[in-house]
């Protein structure tokens, strides 16, 4: 109950990567870079064991890029074709990788590298791959020129890669669509979205959580916030869709957020993410500011369906700053679990 967990990224080392930076190039050379990523995964479990974070991830301390860590590596996307194109409803301009055949998984993505972290920690896992509609949404697609098809494809290989996963001892996977709050794409959630992410899950066995949200802390992403008005209603489209869905948890952004927090009783049977840490900002939260969003998401959902988190990835925060808002997710939660007398989270 109110298990504190993270929406994914954490800062990567300046040894292993340009700080403060996405999609940052490696700064070790071939041959020493898996030593350097292992040893960032290390850092990046023991920071969040730490701070009191009880579902821990690896930090995607092996990846560049959320989408283009898996996408790059299917069969049929060409990662050296690289094309410039307009992504989340032309918010961002991004050169991204070329969808040249079927797109296949011919061999596992992400396997090794879970299972080195799996190995690297007791404490619950959870892993995050890119959400169908939004690796359609990163890459430039001159092969099947209908997204519905080309994301169920992808669904298919993502599947393949969550049931490996799942047996590894994962304990959750999450997907990333941020391409699920994009007004534009509002009607293709409903017609062709949300059925790509249920063959995503399909028989999955482990926690499946789904991760839709505003945006990293970065420019585009303020500027665009700015425009949304007075309170983001996006939700209120795709919070019953995914209710009636087969996922069971859903991500949130909910500090420094104009999302209405009573669009969360939408989300009703679902184990809500809710977002308490700000990751557009530099200030570290304190305990008491983490724990009073909590009591205010508390207002809609239950604490047996709650697990506190930050609104997105920390991966363009300086270290220290990510740091210090993981303690004070992991105290904020601690504090309002003493309040209501539960016991911290196995």
């Amino acid at each position: 109950m109110l298990a504190a967990t993270i929406a994914g990224s954490l800062p990567k080392p300046a040894w292993l990567a340009t700080p403060e930076t996405l999609w940052a190039p490696w700064r070790l050379p071939p041959e020493t870079l898996l030593e350097g990523q292992r040893d960032a995964v290390v850092i990046a479990l023991h920071d969040q064991e730490q701070a009191g974070i009880d579902v821990v991830t690896d930090g995607e301390q092996t990846r560049r890029h959320f989408v283009h860590g898996f996408a790059e590596r299917l069969e049929g996307i060409d990662p050296a074709r690289r094309t410039r194109i307009g992504i989340r409803g032309d918010r961002y301009v991004a050169e991204v990788p070329t969808v040249v055949g079927p797109v296949r998984r011919s061999m596992p993505v992400h396997v090794e590298e879970a299972a080195f972290a799996r190995a690297s920690t007791t404490r619950r896992l959870k892993w995050t791959l890119p959400g169908p509609m939004t690796v359609v949404d990163t890459v430039a697609d001159v092969h099947y020129g209908d997204r519905a098809r080309l994301a169920l494809d992808v669904a298919v290989a993502l599947n393949a890669e969550a049931q490996e996963l799942a047996m590894l001892g994962i304990d959750a996977i999450q997907f990333d669509e941020p391409a699920f709050n994009v007004d534009a794409y509002l009607g293709d959630i409903e017609h062709w979205g949300i059925q790509a992410l249920e063959r995503a899950i399909e028989g999955v066995p482990c926690d499946t959580a789904v991760h839709i949200c505003y945006g990293y802390g970065i420019k585009a992403n303020v500027d665009w916030k700015i425009t949304l008005g007075g309170e983001w209603r996006q939700y209120e489209r795709t919070f019953p869709l995914l209710a009636r869905s087969g996922i069971g948890q859903v991500s949130v952004e909910c500090a420094a957020s104009r999302v209405p927090l009573e669009l969360l009783r939408l989300l009703d049977g679902k184990g809500v993410l809710a977002g308490v840490i700000d990751v557009a900002s530099l200030r570290v939260e304190t305990p008491e500011e983490v724990a009073s969003t909590i009591r205010r998401v508390l207002e809609h959902v239950p604490a047996t369906r709650l697990l506190p988190c930050t609104n997105c990835g920390m991966a363009p925060l300086p270290r220290e700053v990510a740091r210090g808002k993981l303690r004070a997710l992991g105290r904020g939660a601690a504090l309002v679990r003493a309040e209501l007398g539960m016991e911290a989270p196995a």
